[in-house]
């Protein structure tokens, strides 16, 4: 008996289904709080050198704040005070003349920086100086956190294959939270920056909530998965906005572990991944459960003797040693580089719409909404291969703000669309090595936004052609719509791969249906 008849008998979504969605929602409000963390932790304040060290005891003294910024700190082309360099002595005459004072001698700041506390009380610029020559370990600080997030990915993907979902779901949320609350109280830039590394290997990505949902509904679990994402990144802005210390917004983001943790204990083990290394026992367990709770009287009397169990372990290698299999890992790894870079580059490449950081947030946030949404309906009425690769297009036609939200569609079809494409055995493997190339591609896309010292628009160009490419890439992949999630890795070497000739309607009816 297949797994997917198995659903079918006991309601393969009702109130355990439910339970699942809402334990896990949750835990992942606080990913995107993480992932855009920097935004504000790392913010750069208005600032200006110390100049207290100029102060003579004489005339300086009586001048007023403003006066004294006239005569310590030249004056940039574009008419503010300069962040980075102060005169070596007080020039009271540009009190009364502003101009020639291009030949004046000044020297990089020699006692610090005078920050604005206007928006933020404190960030990690004002508390370790991350500024001028230094700015360089401010940004830093991201990259380390997503390199961190990539290596975890590939670890707690082979270990939850190995070891089971649930447990590893624990280890991650427990110990993320440690590492979180710990680098929050960090002394020194070095204390933190390793810390925020482990936070972010501690960031495990599990995507087992499909493997307990049957084939109708696979398409609503992915978009509210997706959607969590979204509306963890809306309330980060109001987070944000009321809690504007460094230290204390770190807790804050963390803090909803504590309540996962809490509800930890209701979430299930996948029963295809029990089922699959010879669990039966524990497999009957939850399934019984899962059958209560839904109200239905069936009982799996044909699962011990019809199932299929593992003889061996399974690793990354088994992602690469058979053709079919090996083809996928390859199709699928470049398809999240290119989405990572996409959405990633956009987003880094928006400078705001004249509001401030906190709106901005919100509205990046919000801008998610319609086109997720949208992606709901079309999952199923075109499939999510037309979806993926027309969300690409577009994303990569428009790259602007709009482009943002047709990256993020992409990024949450993706999600779905992977997780039903890699067999059981290897499924967290398979998600754990996806996620290291997007977040391989999240570090590669503030590069590309350096290039616009070449070519202003050679960024732009860049992540068209890069959206192209993924658009391109995921057209090689099979379509799942509608169909069991496989099993083994033998379940993926037998599959034929089915090309739909009414795709390229499909295409027409994706393109007309965003254009309306």
């Amino acid at each position: 008996m297949k797994f997917e008849n198995v659903l079918a008998d006991i309601n393969g979504f009702g109130r355990f289904q439910i339970m699942i969605i809402v334990i896990s929602f949750i835990g992942r409000f606080t990913l995107p709080c993480h992932f855009m963390l920097n935004n504000f932790i790392a913010a750069v304040p208005s600032h200006h050198c110390d100049i207290s060290s100029l102060d003579d005891g004489g005339i300086f003294r009586n001048l007023s704040q403003a006066e004294r910024l006239v005569v310590s700190i030249p004056v940039q082309e574009d008419g503010t005070p300069s962040s980075c360099q102060m005169f070596t002595e007080p020039q009271y005459h540009l009190l009364l003349n502003l101009f020639n004072v291009t030949d004046l001698p000044t020297v990089s700041c020699q006692n610090g920086w005078v920050y604005d506390n206007t928006t933020f009380k404190s960030t990690l610029t004002s508390q370790w100086d991350l500024v001028c020559d230094r700015r360089g370990k401010n940004k830093a600080t991201a990259t380390i956190f997503f390199i961190g997030v990539m290596f975890g990915a590939m670890t707690f993907g082979s270990l939850s294959d190995r070891f089971g979902r649930r447990i590893m779901l624990l280890v991650s949320y427990v110990s993320g939270m440690l590492f979180a609350v710990a680098s929050a109280f960090s002394s020194s830039y070095v204390m933190f920056a390793v810390l925020r590394f482990f936070t972010g290997f501690l960031k495990g990505f599990f995507f087992w909530r499909m493997e307990w949902v049957d084939v109708e509904h696979r398409k609503l679990v992915g978009v509210i998965d997706s959607l969590s994402w979204t509306f963890g990144n809306t309330g980060f802005a109001a987070i944000a906005y009321f809690v504007n210390d460094w230290r204390w917004l770190i807790v804050s983001v963390t803090s909803p572990l504590i309540l996962a943790i809490v509800t930890w204990r209701w979430m299930p083990e996948s029963a295809r991944w029990l089922i699959a290394n010879g669990k039966l026992e524990q497999a009957q367990v939850y399934l019984k459960k899962c059958a209560s709770m839904n109200g239905t009287e069936e009982l799996i009397h044909t699962l011990k003797t019809e199932v299929s169990i593992l003889d061996r372990t399974y690793s990354y290698l088994d992602l690469i040693q058979t053709p079919k299999m090996r083809k996928l890992a390859l199709r699928t790894g470049i398809l999240w580089f290119c989405v990572a870079i996409t959405f990633y580059g956009i987003s880094f490449n928006i400078t705001g719409f004249g509001l401030n950081i906190y709106l901005t947030q919100f509205t990046y946030a919000v801008i998610e909404l319609p086109a997720k949404i949208s992606v709901y309906y079309l999952l199923d009425k075109i499939g999510r291969r037309c979806t993926e690769v027309g969300s690409l297009l577009l994303a990569g036609i428009l790259v602007a703000v709009i482009g943002k939200g047709f990256s993020s569609a992409s990024f949450g079809t993706l999600v779905l669309y992977s997780s039903e494409l890699y067999p059981t055995v290897v499924r967290q493997n398979g998600m754990g090595y996806n996620s290291f190339m997007a977040r391989l591609g999240v570090a590669v896309a503030p590069l590309i936004l350096l290039l616009d010292d070449v070519w202003k628009e050679l960024p732009q160009v860049v992540l068209c052609s890069t959206a192209s490419l993924g658009a391109i890439v995921a057209r090689t992949l099979s379509e799942t719509r509608n169909r069991c999630l496989p099993e083994t890795i033998e379940d993926i070497e037998q599959q034929w791969r089915q090309v739909d000739l009414s795709n390229t309607k499909d295409f027409f009816f994706l393109f007309l249906f965003f254009c309306q």
